[in-house]
C-alpha cells in the first residue's frame, strides 16, 4: 500500500517523469498560493513563505551542515591545540626512541671492538640472516660450525691448536654482535613504520628516520663485506700473511656505525627543542643568548671540531685493521725520536707500479698509520682545548656551557686512555675502553653543536 499522499501525487500524471521530492514540493506549494485552492497533499501549519523555504533550503543542505558541526566539534581551542601539535611538530616519544637506538649504537660499537680485540671476528663463516640467529645447540652442531671454520686461512694459519671449546668462545663473540645488529635493525624499523602510521612524525622526521633505517640495513652489508675480506683463501699463499679483515672496510664499517649515532643523536635533540618551542616552554632569553652574534665563531669552531674528531677516530680504524698499537709501544716517543725514521714512515714496500708516489703508507702502513693517528690525536686534544678556553671568554646559557666542559673532559680521558693502551701493549679492557672513549668525545661534539645551533624565533 502506497502512503495516502504519494497516491495522490501520483495521479497528477502517470506519464511524468518522476521528479524529486524537493521539486514536486516546490511546484506544489506554488500551485496552492497561485490558485489559493486547499491541495489536500499535506497539512502544513501557517507560516510566512520565508520560513518555509529557509526551512527547505536547510533540509537540502543536511550535509553540509552535519560536516560543519562535525569540523567545529573538532577545532576547539583544546582539540586545535592537539591537532596542531601533531602537525607541526614530532611527538617527544619519537626523541626518546632514538636516543635509545643511539644508546644500542654506542653498545654495540664497544662490543665490535670486544670482538676484534678477541680475534672473534672471523669465527662464523657464513651470513644468513634469519637461520643465523640461531646458534649451534647440539654437540653435532658445534662440530659441523667448528668444521666449516676449519677451512678459512684464520684457522690453518694462527689456531690449528685451537679446540671446540676454545671456537665456543669467540663463536659467541661474532654471534652476540649480529644479534644486536639485528635487534637494533628491527627497534629501528617497526617502532619507526608505528609511528609515522599514528601520525607521531612529521615528515622531515620521517625522511631522517628513513634515511637511519637505510645506513642501518647498509650497515649489516658493510659488516659481512668486512668478515668476508678476512675469509679470503688468497692469504695462504701470501708469506707472512696474518688473516684478518681489511682496514678499509674495517673503518667503513666504522665510519657507517657513527653516522647512524649521529643521526639519532641530532634528531632526537632537534625533536625535544622543537617540542618546547611549540608549548611555549623554551625559555626566550637563553633562545637569544644562543643567537646572539659573539657566539658565531664559536658555532663555527664546534663544527671544525666535530669533523676534526670524526677523521681521528677513523684513523683509530685504520690503527685496528692494522694492528699498529703495537709497533710502538711507548709516549711521546716512537723509539729513539719523537718521529720515526723517513725509511719507516715512506716504506718502498707499499708502493704499487701503478702509484704516483708513496701514499700508500697512509693507509696501509702500520708505522705511519700509528703516527698518523698519534699527530691527529694531540691536534684534537689541542684545539679542543683552545675551543673550551675561548667558550669560557663568552657568555654561554648552562647547557652550552656543561657540553663544552663535557667535551674538555672527554678528550682528557681519551688523550688517556690512548697513552695507557700504547704502554700496556692493547690489552683488551684497555682497548674497549678506547674505542668507547672515541664515541664518547663525539657525543660531547654532538652535545656542543646542538646545543650552540640557532633557535627559530
Amino acid at each position: 500500500m502506497m502512503p495516502r499522499t504519494l497516491q495522490r501525487l501520483s495521479c497528477l500524471g502517470r506519464s511524468r517523469p518522476i521528479l524529486s521530492s524537493r521539486t514536486l514540493f516546490t511546484r506544489t506549494l506554488s500551485q496552492a498560493t497561485k490558485s489559493n485552492a486547499s491541495i489536500p497533499i499535506m497539512k502544513l501549519p501557517h507560516r510566512p513563505r520565508s520560513n518555509v523555504l529557509a526551512n527547505l533550503t536547510r533540509a537540502t543542505n543536511w550535509k553540509s551542515k552535519f560536516k560543519s558541526t562535525m569540523t567545529a566539534s573538532n577545532t576547539s581551542p583544546a582539540a586545535a591545540g592537539a591537532v596542531q601539535a601533531v602537525v607541526t611538530h614530532t611527538k617527544p616519544i619519537v626523541a626518546y626512541w632514538l636516543y635509545f637506538n643511539a644508546g644500542m649504537v654506542f653498545a654495540i660499537v664497544v662490543v665490535g671492538g670486544l670482538t676484534r680485540l678477541t680475534e672473534s671476528g672471523l669465527s662464523i663463516v657464513e651470513w644468513n640472516v634469519i637461520s643465523g640467529m640461531k646458534p649451534p645447540r647440539s654437540e653435532q652442531e658445534w662440530r659441523d660450525e667448528f668444521e666449516k671454520y676449519k677451512q678459512y686461512p684464520e684457522y690453518k694459519l694462527l689456531n690449528r691448536h685451537m679446540e671446540i671449546e676454545d671456537f665456543k668462545g669467540i663463536f659467541y663473540w661474532e654471534w652476540g654482535h649480529r644479534m644486536i645488529g639485528r635487534f637494533i635493525g628491527m627497534s629501528i624499523i617497526l617502532p619507526g613504520l608505528y609511528f609515522a602510521r599514528r601520525g607521531y612524525m612529521t615528515k622531515a622526521v620521517q625522511k631522517q628516520v628513513l634515511f637511519i633505517a637505510s645506513v642501518m640495513g647498509f650497515q649489516g652489508f658493510m659488516g659481512w663485506f668486512m668478515v668476508k675480506s678476512g675469509l679470503n683463501d688468497a692469504l695462504m699463499k701470501e708469506v707472512g700473511a696474518v688473516p684478518r679483515v681489511s682496514q678499509y672496510r674495517l673503518t667503513a664499517h666504522l665510519c657507517t656505525a657513527f653516522i647512524i649515532y649521529a643521526g639519532a643523536i641530532f634528531s632526537a635533540a632537534d625533536i625535544l627543542r622543537n617540542d618546547k618551542l611549540a608549548k611555549g616552554t623554551y625559555p626566550k632569553h637563553v633562545a637569544n643568548m644562543i643567537n646572539s652574534s659573539v657566539l658565531k665563531q664559536l658555532r663555527k669552531y664546534s663544527h671544525w671540531l666535530g669533523g676534526l674528531i670524526f677523521i681521528t677516530a677513523l684513523s683509530g680504524g685504520i690503527v685496528a685493521g692494522l694492528d699498529a698499537g703495537l709497533i710502538y709501544t711507548e709516549y711521546p716517543k716512537m723509539g729513539k725520536g719523537y718521529i720515526p725514521p723517513k725509511s719507516e714512515l715512506w716504506d718502498d714496500h707499499y708502493k704499487k707500479d701503478t702509484d704516483h708516489g708513496k701514499w700508500r703508507n697512509l693507509l696501509e702502513n702500520p708505522v705511519t698509520a700509528q703516527f698518523d693517528h698519534r699527530t691527529l690525536a694531540e691536534f684534537t686534544a689541542l684545539c679542543t682545548t683552545g675551543f673550551w678556553l675561548y667558550s669560557r671568554r663568552l657568555p654561554l646559557p648552562p647547557n652550552a656551557r656543561a657540553a663544552c666542559n663535557a667535551m674538555m673532559v672527554a678528550v682528557a680521558t681519551q688523550i688517556t686512555l690512548g697513552i695507557c693502551t700504547l704502554i700496556y701493549m692493547v690489552p683488551i679492557s684497555l682497548g674497549a675502553a678506547h674505542q668507547a672513549g672515541a664515541l664518547a668525545l663525539l657525543t660531547s661534539n654532538f652535545w656542543t653543536i646542538h646545543a650552540l645551533r640557532k633557535v627559530p624565533l
